[in-house]
């Protein structure tokens, strides 16, 4: 299949003799005159790569490459310019262009460009594919419970990055990595369910940072050290959703970013609480009976952070005064952003960002945006956009200006659930499809962790409730009663809650503003 090329240059019919060169070396040359007919082109088709005058009249090079980019952000783009001022080119390639040529230009120069753009592409995802086959075999033999935690961490660490690096590779390299990728989750469930309860038994220093340790281990430090630290919690965000956020970061901050395990159930009343207490749920009912909640409306269960968040500090001889905020409408993200270098007067600063959590859950109840994101690559992409252009992206940039040190993390991540279970219950059971508690609680010993004493993983229950269960892998639970309903609606919805290694293996980093 030939490769396709819009050229858009007012002067193209004086390249008529360069666009039938190219045609005679099998290329597919559409051309127009001006960045207009360009822009409304690729709307409507797809190119491989588009090569740009830079002094049009109207929509000039520049400002047509900026329309170009807001439809095809990924699409090639080639300047062509009279001009060799340094300027232009900056401008240029300040748009992230593939490359640029100056004016006049012959065919060989636009054959080699385009040779060097796009088998650069095909090179790199030889090599990727390559590298990743050879290795296949190694990283599935890791899969197993003798495995570590320090080891798990690792395997996701390098699973995610190949998702990233193949995700423009052929569909059958794709799935051999999304079996791995299961196979993996399937190995992970097991190792939680014969480890996890003896880390809760151990010493501190002997088990992974839990969500009880976060701050004490990753914040506290900073505190003691007199630093001015924002602490900042994106809900559920995964570690790839991170590293996309973290390349935009790097400009601004030095960033060490390290892991640390979520407790279950991996859902916010239970795994934010916990952060914020310094305390697994159980410790905080019996201690603060009248600041721990548990019900079916996730949304109120965490009213009380703020004063769990200053008795922790207190019992760590901290100063109690921190700034506390909650970001939940798009205008309080704005409201703060407007102001946050007033923060960095503040010892200790702590916000809460909820759009990750809310896309997820958007996208379970709407049509449009499963459509936008059909799959785990295009949601990754889906909020990579959204950070680009959020109030929370300008925060960090504004920051990045202040003498402070900036720690972000999550609370728990989320998984593509792709399998249903069927479990059966009271019906009090709580109603979250990626784990419950109640009574008389069953469903397939190979999708679940059937915990029958909750005091033993420092869970609470509330009587009559005397148990929960956990989801593995990517299973979601579904009553037998309107069972194809439901299970219809949540198949292909991002879940949380259970036990998968993007629920629970979650980013802590620690950035230093470059400037």
């Amino acid at each position: 299949m030939s490769n396709k090329i819009l050229w858009a240059d007012d002067e193209i019919d004086q390249l008529k003799s360069h666009i039938i060169f190219l045609e005679g070396k099998g290329f597919e040359i559409t051309p127009v005159t001006n960045g207009e007919d360009a822009v409304s082109l690729i709307r409507k088709n797809t190119y491989d790569i588009i090569f740009l005058d830079e002094q049009m009249p109207g929509m000039d090079g520049l400002a047509t490459l900026e329309q170009i980019q807001s439809v095809r952000p990924s699409l090639p783009v080639v300047m062509i310019t009279k001009s060799e001022e340094e300027s232009i080119m900056e401008d240029a390639i300040g748009n992230k262009i593939s490359d640029y040529l100056i004016k006049p230009v012959n065919p060989n120069q636009i054959i080699l460009t385009i040779k060097r753009i796009l088998d650069k592409r095909r090179i790199q995802n030889e090599k990727a594919a390559q590298s990743y086959l050879k290795n296949f075999n190694e990283l599935s033999s890791k899969f197993n419970e003798q495995t570590s935690w320090e080891e798990w961490i690792s395997i996701y660490k390098t699973l995610t990055h190949w998702d990233l690096n193949l995700e423009t590779s052929d569909d059958a390299l794709q799935q051999v990595l999304q079996d791995q990728f299961q196979q993996a989750n399937q190995a992970f469930g097991r190792f939680i369910k014969l480890e996890y309860r003896s880390w809760l038994q151990r010493k501190e220093n002997e088990h992974p940072t839990l969500s009880p340790d976060l701050l004490k281990r990753k914040v506290f430090p900073h505190l003691k050290n007199k630093e001015s630290v924002v602490f900042f919690l994106i809900d559920c965000m995964r570690y790839d959703q991170w590293l996309l956020f973290e390349s935009m970061l790097n400009d601004y901050y030095v960033i060490d970013t390290d892991f640390y395990y979520s407790i279950l159930p991996t859902a916010t009343p239970f795994s934010r609480n916990s952060i914020y207490s310094g305390l697994f749920p159980l410790e905080i009912q019996r201690r603060y009976p009248d600041l721990w909640e548990m019900g079916q409306d996730e949304t109120s269960l965490n009213r009380h952070e703020e004063e769990l968040l200053k008795k922790y500090l207190h019992r760590n001889q901290l100063p109690e005064q921190v700034k506390y905020e909650k970001i939940i409408q798009p205008e309080d993200g704005n409201r703060i952003a407007d102001k946050i270098s007033n923060y960095t007067q503040s010892a200790f600063t702590t916000i809460i960002y909820n759009f990750v959590d809310t896309l997820v859950h958007s996208r379970s109840d709407s049509e449009v945006l499963k459509q936008l994101a059909p799959d785990v690559s295009a949601f990754r992409s889906l909020t990579e956009t959204w950070f680009q252009h959020s109030s929370l992206f300008r925060m960090f940039k504004e920051l990045a200006n202040e003498d402070v040190t900036v720690v972000v993390s999550t609370d728990h991540g989320s998984v593509r659930s792709m399998r249903d279970t069927k479990v059966f219950g009271d019906r009090d059971a709580a109603t979250n499809l990626r784990y419950k508690y109640g009574r008389n609680l069953k469903a397939q010993e190979s999708a679940a962790i059937y915990i029958d004493k909750p005091h033993y993983y420092q869970l609470p229950v509330d009587p009559p409730a005397n148990s929960y269960i956990i989801a593995k892998e990517d299973y979601f639970f579904v009553y037998p009663n309107n069972y194809n309903k439901f299970q219809n609606r949540y198949r292909d919805t991002f879940q949380h809650g259970g036990a998968s290694m993007e629920e629970m293996i979650l980013p802590v980093a620690t950035m230093k503003p470059r400037g």
